[in-house]
């Protein structure tokens, strides 16, 4: 087992690995930005090293710094959380070459299932249903050629990349160019690759997740689905698990689907393949997230499993602690995202939080940075807390998820839980109908608001 782990990340998720190494008795290493150094992961960390200045290309992006900061402190490992260089081949490589070890996939496999269209290739070659597509475009006349082969309306998406960046819904022949320009745009700017490819656009599909997880020695195992479907422009609002209209028979098809993609190119750590969901129960594979999920919190809470630590123990060699029969799937977990961003224009909200209370009771967790005095940053991600709800059932969970939004107060910025209550209140919500289009019907006077980041 590892004897130190620095943590490659920030917020909250440094704070979530940070409690796995105490319970698993692995000393920790913090790095932060000079903006972060009051943040609570440099002190709850058992160290914490300085990598740079605020801006994230010269301090959580940075290689050299943090590849310096793990040999300084002499950390055997390295957790990279989400986001920032989580899904960097580059940094599993160097990690490889300096005899440190990178918590997540190989270089290989993240470098194959981080292109997208080499991964649909992948999937097909395994059997893993797909929906049609493309390869990379080289030109418009190429892209408008795919499109009609493949039938509007398509999405051109980036080949490399997540999070709802690089994506454009083109309905006839003379938006593919404009959306094609602007896709490959967003995509060099947010992925330094300005690769994009056409794929067939699902009128209201469901977005469900299958969280997997897969040791060394061979061993690959499902955890159940998560319902992604509540989002808005591409970025995840809500998540849930089990989703409410995933029976057992279905569960077994697509996590079966999901362990032989995971297989098919020798994966190995914790990993989510994400699929689009059909009316008629037609499922295909979207694209897979080569590393441990912001919603992976509602997993744990109905399976009884720490992803995180089973993380570290695949990592250091160890098998995976269970097995797929070992699993039972309990209750019903609800994650809404706080992000500090005004609640009308969605627009980030910076600034010092002045007063904070936090919910709790039976069934509730909170992943969280926040505390009273503390500074939301206006260089990172706008999301502040993860509030997750247990219940025995969906209605107890999404009766607790209400409670706790209405005495969860953070004042001095602004936040989403307003907009988290209407949601919980919806009729459609309520009743488990919704598709990725249920933000576009619930704020059709908002669609036209800038996408916070």
């Amino acid at each position: 087992m590892f004897k130190k782990i620095l943590i490659a990340n920030r917020g909250e998720i440094a704070l979530r690995v940070i409690w796995a190494c105490k319970e698993l008795g692995i000393k920790s290493v913090a790095v932060y930005s000079e903006a972060d150094h009051e943040s609570l992961h440099v002190r709850f960390a058992d160290q914490a090293v300085c990598i740079g200045p605020a801006r994230s290309i010269e301090s959580y992006l940075n290689i050299p710094a943090i590849i310096t900061a793990a040999e300084v402190t002499g950390a055997d490992a390295i957790h990279p959380g989400y986001g920032f260089l989580s899904e960097s081949s580059y940094l599993a490589e160097i990690c490889e070459a300096c005899h440190i070890k990178f918590i997540g996939p190989g270089p290989q496999a993240m470098r194959l299932m981080g292109d997208k269209s080499r991964a649909r290739k992948a999937m097909q070659k395994a059997g893993v249903p797909v929906l049609p597509g493309s390869g990379v475009l080289e030109d418009e006349e190429r892209a408008v050629k795919a499109a009609k082969d493949i039938g509007f309306p398509v999405m051109l998406k980036a080949s490399a990349g997540g999070g709802g960046r690089g994506i454009r819904i083109v309905r006839t022949p003379v938006e593919v160019g404009p959306a094609l320009r602007a896709a490959q745009a967003e995509a060099a700017a947010a992925f330094g690759v300005p690769d994009v490819y056409v794929e067939k656009y699902l009128q209201a599909p469901r977005h469900i997740e299958i969280q997997i997880i897969a040791d060394t020695r061979g061993n690959v195992v499902h955890l159940g689905e998560r319902e992604c479907s509540i989002q808005r422009r591409h970025q995840k609002l809500v998540e849930e698990a089990p989703s409410p209209v995933v029976n057992d028979k279905l569960r077994r098809r697509m996590g079966g689907a999901a362990v032989e993609a995971a297989k098919a190119v020798q994966y190995v750590n914790a990993g989510t393949i994400e699929f689009l969901l059909d009316p008629s129960g037609n499922y295909y594979f979207m694209e897979m997230n080569t590393r441990i999920q912001v919603e992976h919190g509602v997993t744990e809470l109905i399976t009884f499993r720490d992803l995180v630590k089973e993380q570290i123990r695949v990592a250091a060699g160890e098998p995976l602690s269970f097995a797929g029969k070992d699993l039972v799937f309990s209750g019903h977990a609800i994650e809404c995202r706080i992000n500090a961003e005004d609640p009308v224009t969605f627009v980030p909200s910076p600034g010092i939080v002045r007063h904070l209370n936090l919910p709790g009771g039976p069934g509730v967790r909170i992943d969280t940075f926040l505390h009273d005095g503390c500074e939301v940053l206006p260089f990172y991600d706008s999301l502040v807390a993860k509030l997750m709800a247990y219940g025995r059932d969906r209605a107890e969970a999404i009766a607790r998820m209400r409670r706790c939004l209405d005495v969860f107060v953070v004042e001095g910025i602004k936040t989403n839980v307003a907009l988290h209550r209407r949601i919980m209140d919806d009729p459609d919500f309520r009743a488990g109908r919704m598709d990725t289009s249920f933000m576009e019907r619930f704020l059709p006077e908002k669609k036209a608001a800038p996408v916070a980041r």
